[in-house]
């Protein structure tokens, strides 16, 4: 009887690894292609076939020495890193208050910052142009960032995981002396550390390849993100699909090394989000 339930679980457990092996190689596959023809010469983009005496990094030479690639690079990073630093920190801030403090009209706060997720984000796109138009932040760094800061999702998504933290955790430390803000700076942050791995990859690779609004509101080359950047690029060089392949596989390397990174926490923060003490 043991032996054919082990057997049974051995076999199950072939059977899944080969189905996730064979989606992986199915996923990576585009990504391997793309790479590979972004290394070929002009001419040899549309074959099957790979000469591998003619692979070179010409096109990535290309892009980042004729084109302002550098600059687009690091708005790209300013404004993603500055958007996820923001909602990292206003969101938590905002679910502490929520999940541990009581204040009149808290269900009430709670129901309609829920009710806005609710409301499709391309709706918001012209009243948020308007007001940061009589604000005199069109084309700048702060129309790119301010209106990102907060996140109605992540307002929730942290709330249900600061209420698994112990109450008497909390209620120890208010003995003890620590104000609210140490309470929340140097226990529940901390302890948090999953979700918020979680928060900022989601944020992070979001803002990083957000193509819509930093095109509606930078309108000087200079302050174009790099996707924005890019898509000007393919416009001019549409048939040059090497240069564009390469550009994309430029833009798609920071994601993944920030979700290489934070992997451990990211699969630890969805697992344990949500269960309650």
């Amino acid at each position: 009887m043991w032996m054919k339930e082990n057997t049974y679980g051995i076999g199950v457990k072939i059977v899944l690894y080969t189905i996730c092996i064979l989606w992986a190689l199915i996923t990576l596959v585009p990504y391997l292609i793309a790479v590979i023809t972004s290394l070929k010469p002009v001419e040899d983009v549309t074959k099957f076939s790979v000469d591998f005496g003619k692979l070179s990094f010409s096109s990535y030479k290309y892009i980042t020495t004729e084109f302002p690639f550098m600059r687009w690079l690091f708005n790209s990073f300013v404004v993603a890193v500055a958007v996820t630093a923001g909602n990292l920190l206003f969101n938590s801030m905002a679910a502490y208050a929520l999940a541990r403090l009581s204040f009149p009209f808290k269900k009430v706060v709670f129901y309609i910052i829920i009710g806005t997720m609710m409301i499709p984000g391309q709706v918001l796109l012209i009243p948020i142009y308007l007001i940061l138009n009589k604000l005199g932040w069109i084309d700048s760094y702060k129309g790119l960032i301010i209106p990102w800061l907060v996140s109605a999702f992540y307002i929730f998504f942290m709330r249900q995981y600061f209420l698994t933290i112990p109450k008497d955790l909390e209620e120890a430390a208010l003995i003890d002396g620590l104000s609210r803000f140490g309470i929340f700076f140097k226990i529940f942050l901390p302890l948090s550390l999953p979700a918020l791995a979680t928060q900022a990859i989601f944020i992070f690779v979001g803002n990083w390849n957000s193509f819509m609004w930093p095109s509606i509101i930078a309108s000087s080359e200079e302050l174009y993100t790099l996707p924005v950047g890019l898509n000007s690029f393919y416009g001019q060089y549409y048939q040059f699909w090497n240069q564009v392949l390469a550009g994309a596989i430029l833009l798609s390397l920071p994601t993944i090394i920030v979700f290489v990174a934070f992997q451990k926490y990211f699969v630890r923060g969805i697992v344990t989000t949500g269960l309650k003490e």
